[in-house]
């Protein structure tokens, strides 16, 4: 089996897990969010995007609920030995299937907590959930029950994390070699991503973001790759993925000069990143990470309607669609920062009347004491 960590690691991760059930009274967990499912056991698959529950009970015990395409799956990648099977046909009830399961462990009239946030229960199927268990059993959504413990990562898992930050780093510095006046945008992605496999890293669970000119307003990624012109803005968000764990950054890139409202943006980016570098650490609550981003912008003449309404997240092991993880960073956010957590923030600015954007981010982890940075690319406005 291909399992990434001791078996000592997964058992530890179990056992913290039925703990936190214990303590709020759970007698299972129906586990529908695939970073759980690879967190306690190794499983390691898409097949979430269909129906596919782990279930965790009490006692420790594990069984996976999939369909016959993921078997192989389960036991080349897992430490679960209890896999069951439903069938794609037109009357298929997975759902009452998994009740029928959970039955033969005693949790009629028992209490299960199911992990309702999450891509891997559409709503849909989560409605079937709840009617199959209805009268047979209590479900109470404990969505972060889980993410909760994956929030802190043990020594093992950074490892990979700090892995993947050198990919991110890679990707950057490829993205800069063809970067310039008249480059294909398509030839800029290829490379970035490509470094992240020769690096033995993985597709990242969202996509890279590179858009240029007014495209650059656009945060997130869009079809349609253009040539960069003679005088460009270029925005990167890179992402190194190693054993699915992320680490991700962000770059600003010019072609032909900066002018001076570029180089204003990047002087609030560059004062507010610097700043959470010195004061992200232990005990630090951390939506002050985006007090100090809005305080930033505002100094240099840019109000909210120019920032986002959160400047980052947790990252970890992730899937497709997205790498973001819980919690965000946002005004009114209780999350307080502790050893081995570990947040990608991003400092994005955007004005619409005048078409500049201007991004810079990194993935740090926290320390005893502080922080470090994952990604060690210098944090500089590129101009090329």
């Amino acid at each position: 089996m291909p399992l990434h960590f001791e078996r000592a690691e997964y058992d530890t991760r179990i056992s913290r897990a039925v703990a936190a059930m214990q303590a709020r009274g759970l007698d299972g967990m129906l586990l529908f969010n695939q970073s759980s499912r690879y967190y306690l056991t190794g499983y390691d698959s898409f097949g979430f995007v269909l129906f596919e529950c782990l279930y965790l009970g009490a006692d420790g015990r594990l069984m996976l609920l999939t369909r016959p395409t993921d078997v192989p799956a389960a036991f080349h990648t897992s430490i679960i030995t209890d896999v069951r099977v439903w069938h794609d046909k037109a009357d298929a009830d997975p759902a009452r299937q998994l009740r029928d399961i959970v039955a033969e462990f005693g949790c009629a009239g028992r209490r299960l907590g199911v992990e309702y946030q999450t891509w891997g229960l559409t709503g849909r199927n989560a409605m079937k959930v709840n009617a199959a268990f209805d009268g047979f059993a209590t479900l109470t959504d404990e969505s972060e029950l889980i993410a909760q413990l994956r929030l802190v990562k043990s020594d093992a898992e950074l490892v990979y994390s700090r892995k993947a930050g050198e990919l991110a780093d890679a990707a950057l510095a490829e993205a800069r070699k063809l970067a310039r006046a008249g480059a294909f945008e398509g030839d800029i992605l290829a490379a970035a991503q490509g470094a992240v496999f020769k690096g033995g890293g993985d597709y990242p669970g969202n996509e890279f973001t590179i858009a240029s000119a007014e495209g650059a307003l656009l945060p997130r990624y869009f079809s349609g790759r253009r040539h960069l012109s003679e005088k460009d803005q270029l925005i990167l968000q890179l992402g190194g993925a190693y054993r699915r764990y992320h680490a991700s950054l962000m770059a600003t890139i010019l072609t032909g000069e900066a002018d001076a409202i570029h180089r204003r943006m990047f002087k609030a980016c560059h004062e507010a990143l610097t700043e959470i570098h010195g004061t992200l650490k232990p005990g630090l609550r951390i939506e002050e990470m985006y007090g100090i981003y809005a305080r930033a912008s505002e100094r240099a003449g840019f109000n909210a309607a120019h920032r986002l309404s959160a400047c980052g997240y947790s990252l970890g092991a992730a899937y497709h669609p997205t790498w973001m993880d819980w919690p965000w960073i946002f005004p009114g956010s209780d999350v307080v920062a502790e050893p081995n957590m570990v947040f990608y923030v991003h400092m994005i600015l955007m004005d619409r009347e005048s078409g500049h954007a201007l991004a810079l981010a990194d993935t740090s982890v926290v320390t005893k004491t502080g922080s470090e940075r994952l990604s060690h690319a210098p944090l500089e406005l590129l101009v090329v």
